[in-house]
């Protein structure tokens, strides 16, 4: 019986963990939201921002190959410039 209560008060506190998590997380969406509308209203172009904010996440191996796939696939549609 002591183990069974165990699990059970592991798993509830595991749940809660990830629900103060998710609540954390709603929270800064909201943070993330109310700076690229800062952004917005001072002139900037957020989907570029955003764009720009998901290349510095990669490392430079990836960005490269990100780009000459980039590449490859408008030059296949007849987009290379």
């Amino acid at each position: 019986m002591a183990k069974a209560n165990f699990a059970k008060d592991q798993l509830k506190s595991y749940v809660e963990r990830v629900e103060r998590l998710e609540e954390e997380k709603t929270a800064l969406a909201g943070d993330i939201r109310e700076v690229y509308a800062e952004a917005k209203g001072q002139g900037f172009d957020t989907k570029i921002m955003r764009q720009v904010v998901r290349l510095r996440k990669m490392d430079s191996h990836e960005r490269e190959e990100h780009d000459a796939l980039l590449d490859l696939y408008m030059s296949a549609l007849g987009m290379a410039s």
